[in-house]
C-alpha cells in the first residue's frame, strides 16, 4: 500500500473485495482532506449512476468550498464516456479535487482498471489494495482490531474469536468493538470470548472436529464440553466429525497428485483456504485410520440418536477414538 501524502490533486484508487478495508480507506481520505480543508466538499456516487455531466460536476469548481473530493464507488459500472474523463484527470490532476476510486475486484471494469494500474506503476495513481485476508492471517487481523479498540488480547485468544465468530472482517471488528467496551479488564480474555460467542453452534461443533482430527485431545475434549454446556446439540458434533474426515480422505488421497491448489481444493470441494488448515491435519492420517474413526463416528450417531441413553459419554468417548486413529 502507498503511503498517502495528500488527498487534492491526486487520484486514488482502492481496490480489492474486502469491503470493510475499502470503507476504511475511503474515510482515511476524507479525513485528511477535512483536515487540510475543514469545508470541503464531498460527493459520492456510484459508477452506474454517472453520466459525463454529473463527472464534471463533481469534479468541477465549487460556489461553495475551495476544494472537492470525489469518491467514485462501484468503479467497474462506470460508462466508457465516463471512463475517458477520469483518466483524462489521471493524465491531469486537478489541484483543488481529489479523485478516489472504489473498483471491488473481479473483471467488470477489468480494462479501466488495468489502465489505472498502469498509471500506478508511472506514479500518477496511489493504489489501495483490499484483498481477502488468507485464514491463517485473520488472527492478526482482530489483534490489531484490539488494540485500536484500546485494548489487548493473546494469540490464543484472538483465534478463539476467529474460531467463534468466523471469517467476515466485519463481523470480527464488531465482536472485537463489543468485547473492548464490556470488558472489565485492559486485557481481554477467553473467558468473555466464550461468554459472549461460544454458544454458536455451528462454529462450536466444527472447533471439536478441527481439535480431534489434529490429534489435540485435550483441546478436543474441552471444545466439546463447552460446545455441550451452551446446548449445542449432539447430532451436530457427530454431523462435522464425520465432514471433516470425509473431506481429509478426499484430502489425503488426492494431494499427492500434483494439482495446482485451486484444482484440490475444487476437487475436495473446500475453499482454497481451507488446505492448510487440512494439510496439518492430515500428518499423521492414513486411509487405515481415517476408516476406523469414520466406523466410530457411525457408531457415536447411532448412540446419541437413541441406541444409547448417555450422548454425552458417547461423544467422548468418539472424540477419544479418533484422536488415537491417528498412525503417529
Amino acid at each position: 500500500m502507498a503511503r498517502a501524502v495528500g488527498v487534492y490533486g491526486r487520484v486514488v484508487l482502492i481496490s480489492g473485495p474486502e469491503t470493510l478495508l475499502a470503507d476504511r480507506a475511503v474515510l482515511q481520505r476524507l479525513a485528511a482532506a477535512r483536515a487540510e480543508d475543514p469545508d470541503v466538499e464531498v460527493a459520492e456516487v456510484d459508477g452506474g449512476d454517472l453520466d459525463p455531466g454529473t463527472f464534471a460536476e463533481i469534479t468541477g469548481g465549487s460556489l461553495f468550498s475551495s476544494h472537492r473530493v470525489a469518491v467514485i464507488r462501484d468503479l467497474g459500472s462506470v460508462p466508457a464516456d465516463v471512463q475517458t474523463e477520469i483518466l483524462a484527470i489521471v493524465s491531469r490532476p486537478l489541484d483543488d479535487v481529489g479523485l478516489v476510486l472504489v473498483h471491488p475486484g473481479g473483471v467488470k471494469g477489468k480494462a479501466l482498471l488495468d489502465k489505472l494500474k498502469k498509471a500506478a506503476r508511472a506514479g500518477q495513481v496511489e493504489t489501495v489494495d483490499c484483498p481477502t485476508p488468507k485464514t491463517w492471517d485473520l488472527p492478526k487481523f482482530v489483534a490489531a482490531e484490539t488494540k485500536r479498540a484500546g485494548s489487548s488480547m493473546d494469540p490464543e485468544t484472538a483465534q478463539a474469536v476467529v474460531d467463534a465468530v468466523g471469517h467476515d472482517l466485519r463481523s470480527l471488528a464488531s465482536a472485537v468493538a463489543q468485547l473492548a467496551s464490556d470488558s472489565d479488564q485492559r486485557v481481554i480474555s477467553q473467558t468473555l470470548v466464550q461468554r459472549y460467542f461460544g454458544g454458536r453452534a455451528e462454529v462450536t461443533s466444527f472447533a471439536v472436529a478441527d481439535a480431534a482430527l489434529a490429534g489435540r485431545a485435550g483441546q478436543a475434549m474441552e471444545q466439546l464440553r463447552w460446545a455441550l454446556s451452551t446446548g449445542v446439540a449432539p447430532v451436530l458434533v457427530t454431523s462435522a466429525l464425520a465432514s471433516g474426515l470425509r473431506g481429509l480422505g478426499k484430502y489425503v488421497s488426492a494431494a499427492g497428485g500434483g494439482m495446482r491448489e485451486a484444482d484440490l481444493a475444487r476437487e475436495i470441494g473446500v475453499p482454497p483456504w481451507k488446505l492448510k488448515t487440512m494439510r496439518s491435519q492430515a500428518r499423521g492420517w492414513d486411509e487405515r485410520g481415517l476408516a476406523h474413526a469414520l466406523r466410530a463416528v457411525a457408531v457415536a450417531d447411532a448412540e446419541i440418536k437413541g441406541a444409547s441413553d448417555d450422548a454425552e459419554y458417547a461423544l467422548e468417548r468418539v472424540v477419544l477414538t479418533i484422536t488415537r486413529s491417528r498412525s503417529r
